[in-house]
């Protein structure tokens, strides 16, 4: 290994998701022989995002305001949301200019094996949204992997009974994979072709 404050730099950059210790070490050269005023930079953002970045109150989503842009929105459907799992599947969908509707950031997943529950996500949230009844179509477009479909699972089963209609992204997507990485050809027609869950 290597003398400390360079251990220490792969060390933290090899606790990011999807940087393994071969990429930290990488990423770690690379900044010790980058130019100190890009260094800076780049510390000066990650020090500006912690201090500026929130979550939307409204919907959940990654916001630099109390509400988020798409929320904001007037021209947006409020009769219409778009469950997702994460900011960044907001980001995938508005790529294919396919939904005009608003969108509800759950923050994961159900996975009981990662001690993941309903309670830990923001379905309480996603309820208290429909109290007023502009919402008539949820869309549940979670990852198409276990935990995903466990999740729209139980949304169907907890929505269903509330009289909207609960549909379901359509096949097109591939099974394990993450919307993050899905094209926007792909992605589109998924939107497109989306059925009641629970079919």
């Amino acid at each position: 290994m290597y003398e400390g404050v360079i251990q220490d730099l792969i060390d933290e950059l090899g606790r990011l998701p999807g940087v393994g210790p071969k990429g930290a070490q990488r990423i770690a050269f690379h900044l010790l022989a980058a130019d100190p005023a890009d260094v800076r930079r780049l510390a000066d953002v990650l020090i500006e995002v912690k201090a500026k970045a929130r979550f939307c109150v409204v919907c959940g989503n990654v916001s630099e305001e109390e509400t988020c842009r798409i929320c904001a929105d007037p021209r947006r459907d409020p009769a219409l949301i778009c469950v997702v799992e994460e900011s960044k599947d907001v980001v995938a969908i508005e790529r294919t200019r396919e939904f005009r509707g608003r969108y509800h950031v759950l923050g994961g997943a159900i996975s009981p094996l990662e001690g993941i529950g309903p309670e830990q996500l923001r379905i309480r949230e996603l309820i208290a949204r429909l109290n007023d009844d502009t919402v008539t179509e949820i869309i549940l477009a979670t990852d198409p992997n276990i935990e995903g479909d466990a999740t729209a699972a139980y949304l169907t089963r907890m929505l269903r009974p509330m009289g909207l209609q609960v549909t379901r992204l359509a096949s097109g997507l591939p099974v394990g994979g993450d919307l993050e990485y899905a094209d926007e050809v792909t992605l589109g027609r998924a939107f497109a072709g989306r059925r009641n869950a629970g079919d």
